[in-house]
Parts: structure tokens; sequence; C-alpha cells
């Protein structure tokens, strides 16, 4: 359900042949059973996804690896984006996605592709150092100096 907006994501942003794997099993129904009462004991939950690793990969390397900072950047971004839309689908309304000072890693093109893609994503926050960095023009922008917030 994320594999495809993930790799769709990563393209328009300049990451081709990306693609998003998760490495595990989900857990059975009767293992949770079997495991509820040691778990809630530990206060913690011994089977699941969080136990399992997604896998990152473009041109055939895996990204955590063998991939360059800007790749592993990207490929993040382009994550986070596809949760976004997957959560959109699944809700009916847009999630607030923030986005941390992710300009400054990007070059023009991935930034005016970036400000296309939330464009229509709903309430998005950027932040960034200049808002010379800024590919568009936002709907709303802050200046935030010592002491002032304009």
């Amino acid at each position: 359900m994320l594999a495809e907006p993930f790799t769709e994501l990563a393209d328009l942003l300049g990451l081709e042949s990306a693609t998003l794997g998760y490495n595990g099993e989900p857990p059975s129904i009767a293992e949770l059973d079997a495991r509820l009462d040691r778990d809630l004991d530990r206060g913690l939950t011994g089977a699941g996804p969080h136990l399992h690793d997604v896998r990152l990969e473009a041109g055939g390397r895996e990204l955590r690896a063998f991939g360059s900072q800007g790749e592993q950047r990207i490929a993040i971004l382009a994550l986070v984006l596809a949760e976004a839309g997957v959560l959109r689908a699944r809700t009916g309304s847009s999630p607030l996605v923030l986005l941390d000072d992710v300009l400054s890693e990007l070059d023009a093109d991935r930034r005016r592709a970036l400000a296309e893609i939330v464009g229509g994503c709903g309430q998005t926050v950027i932040t960034a150092t200049a808002a010379a960095a800024l590919p568009a023009e936002p709907a709303q922008a802050l200046s935030v100096t010592p002491g002032k917030v304009r």
C-alpha cells in the first residue's frame, strides 16, 4: 500500500528506480494471543512490525548502506509524503506534515518538485533558514528572529 506511492514520489524528487520493502512477517493472531500475558507483564510487545526493518533501495542498491546522504534524505522525504498520502486516503482528511529544514538538502529542481507535491497535500509546514529557499509562494509565512515572530 505504501510501496507504490513511495516509488512515484521518489521519482518525482529525482530518485529513480526507488523501491520500498518490508523485511519480516507480520505476527499471527495466535502468536499475539500467546504472548499477551508476557507482553503485558513486560510492558512491551515482543512480536510485530516494530521489530522488523523497512528496506529502501534505488537502482538495485540498499540505501542504508550504499546510498549517498542526499539519496537517503530524498528517500525518507518520499516515505514521509507517501505515508501522508496513505493516511489521507484511509481517513479522508489530510494529516499535518512537518518538514524541518529539508530545503537546504535539495537542489532547485527538487525544491520545485517538492513544492508541487505539497501544494496539493493539505497543510504542510516547512521550516527554512531563509525565505529565498522557498521555491513557491507559501500560503502563510512566519519569520522567527530572536524574541520576535512576524
